[in-house]
């Protein structure tokens, strides 16, 4: 839902560091990455439909479980097979079981800390609690709790502060990446306390309505403005009903700047005058929402694999499908060199693209074990179809391997390949409690001019995975004002930024973002992934150790060889 990466340039799958590409700590990062065939379980992030409408790096995080009535009671229950999606494709419901008994304090208080509880807790890790107002415009309302962890530094006499990771989804737990970054992290844990928190999404994500997982419509592309329309007021409904049994109050404060507004309580809480910065995937639009409000706390900012809201979301999922395209011309390159391709012999970019119009023009009826009957139609296939295949090839070129013979049984009517990715991710980008963590950071469509010229654009730069945005396809019927809209970020003040992110995806997302700042530097990954620090891709992370203790950046042009 978030990312802006494309799916096809999407995070690997989670799996050993040996298979990094295809690891867990590739994924996870990402915001809304699709649901894929060979990764069925959560992750962010990867799991938006990213900028270019399939799921992006930069990826997700929304609890949706795919709804259906019960005839007998007439009463919503989850399907057991889109409850694991949505521990995949948005961050889990599950509440972490860390900070469970911290009471929480004021912005404006310090925080009380004790040992956290739980599985997989790292030695000296504590928890505590953060008590932030929902809506910001009325510090004084309703509140909710922010659980929050740290590890502090361990060498007490020489340390230089605190950094605070900002996670992606959005409605991923920091306290989990967290956890699962410890171990790489030790040579940073020297100098500072390493602070997590869980986002104001998560509390929103634990406490979803039945109306919220209820899917507004099963999205396709429209073709004309009627049809747009038509889908658009089918979403306007959902959000209504999902806001009406809104319990928290957070249906209208999930935008981004409510968060960095969290974030900065937290810096109160923790007594600190400036906080340094990890942020990943969906993490840069709060990121770039905090350096907005306060620019002046921001004592160092890495970036790794996050997208750029602020120049819109149009030109980053531009920059995300030129990406994919060129992952595609692996894929094709691949395939003409191994025989064990399903395609080899033929021209596999011309096999995919006679592929999709056809199924624009008859769409293969499918049948998901998991969710049901549907359709893949071109753009579901080139949105989802090709998203949980191309981003990484896997070990031994495994998802690639998959990717070709899922496209050889689909043109020949077995559309089983893609069933299940496809199916499940048409109904999570249309389940409205998914989607308010992201349309008020304006996320969706104006109105169908704009999705026509973005459908221009993309064809002019991508002839096989060109498409519309899924997830600006759900946001068009947001019901409320975009709170925290697209504008230019002003950059007086800040300090130089460190990004990182991969040749095969995020890289040009990154940069984007980092191109704002003077003085900034983006190093490459030479491979596939999602999030390097994250992923336990030692290289990037020397690199954002040596920038967040000396305030030293590599020289322009730095890439790291793929581990």
């Amino acid at each position: 839902m978030s990312s802006i990466n494309r799916p096809a340039a999407g995070c690997p799958a989670r799996g050993s560091r040996a298979s990094a590409p295809s690891s867990s700590r590739a994924r996870r990062g990402r915001w809304p990455a699709p649901l894929t065939r060979a990764n069925p379980r959560p992750r962010a992030p990867c799991a938006d439909p990213g900028p270019s409408g399939g799921g992006g790096a930069g990826s997700q995080s929304a609890a949706a479980a795919t709804v259906r009535r019960e005839e007998e009671t007439g009463r919503p229950r989850e399907h057991a097979g889109a409850m694991r999606m949505s521990r995949w494709l948005v961050a889990a419901m599950v509440p972490v079981l860390l900070a469970s008994t911290a009471s929480a304090v004021r912005g404006d208080e310090r925080l009380r800390w004790r040992a956290c509880e739980g599985q997989g807790v790292p030695a000296g890790m504590e928890c505590a609690a953060v008590e932030v107002p929902v809506d910001w415009a009325e510090p004084d309302g309703r509140k909710i709790s922010l659980e929050l962890a740290r590890l502090p530094a361990t060498e007490p006499a020489r340390r230089i502060g605190s950094v605070l990771g900002v996670p992606g989804g959005p409605g991923r737990k920091g306290i989990e990446d967290l956890k699962h970054a410890a171990g790489d992290l030790t040579e940073l844990r020297g100098r500072f306390d390493l602070v997590a928190y869980n986002p104001r999404n998560t509390v929103w994500q634990d406490r979803l309505p039945p109306s919220c997982l209820r899917p507004g419509t099963s999205l396709d592309e429209p073709r004309s403005r009627r049809q747009y329309e038509v889908l658009a007021a089918k979403m306007t409904r959902a959000f209504e009903a999902c806001r009406a049994e809104d319990g928290t109050g957070l249906f209208a404060h999930l935008d981004s700047l409510s968060v960095a507004r969290d974030m900065d309580a937290v810096r109160r809480a923790l007594g600190e005058e400036r906080l340094s910065f990890m942020a990943n995937s969906y993490g840069g639009v709060p990121a770039a929402a905090y350096a907005r409000l306060f620019p002046h706390r921001i004592r160092a900012l890495y970036v790794d694999g996050v997208v750029n809201q602020t120049v819109g979301w149009p030109r980053q999922r531009l920059l995300a499908l030129s990406r994919a395209e060129q992952v595609f011309g692996r894929f094709t390159a691949w395939c003409s060199a191994t025989p064990a391709c399903a395609l080899h012999g033929e021209d596999a970019g011309a096999v995919w693209r006679e592929l999709t119009r056809e199924a624009d023009r008859r769409p293969i009826p499918v049948t998901s074990p998991e969710f049901g009957k549907g359709e893949l139609t071109g753009s579901r296939l080139k949105t989802f179809g090709s998203a949980g295949f191309l981003g990484d090839p896997g070990p031994g070129n495994t998802r690639w391997l998959a990717f070709a013979d899922a496209v050889d049984r689909a043109r020949q009517g077995d559309g089983s390949g893609f069933a299940d990715v496809v199916l499940s991710n048409v109904r999570v980008w249309a389940m409205p409690g998914a989607l308010a963590m992201t349309c008020a950071d304006e996320r969706g469509y104006t109105g169908y001019a704009q999705l026509t010229q973005g459908r221009r654009e993309a064809g002019k730069i991508s002839a096989n995975l060109a498409s519309v945005s899924f997830d600006a396809l759900g946001c068009a019927g947001w019901p409320l004002k975009v709170a925290n809209p697209s504008r230019p970020l002003p950059v007086r003040g800040l300090p130089p930024v460190l990004g990182v992110g991969s040749t095969w995806g995020d890289h040009a997302l990154t940069e984007s973002f980092t191109r704002m700042i003077p003085g900034s530097v983006t190093v490459g990954y030479d491979g596939p992934g999602h999030v390097m620090y994250l992923s336990g891709k030692q290289c990037p992370i020397r690199h954002a150790t040596r920038y967040l203790i000396e305030l030293k950046l590599p020289e322009p042009g730095t890439v790291c060889p793929a581990e």
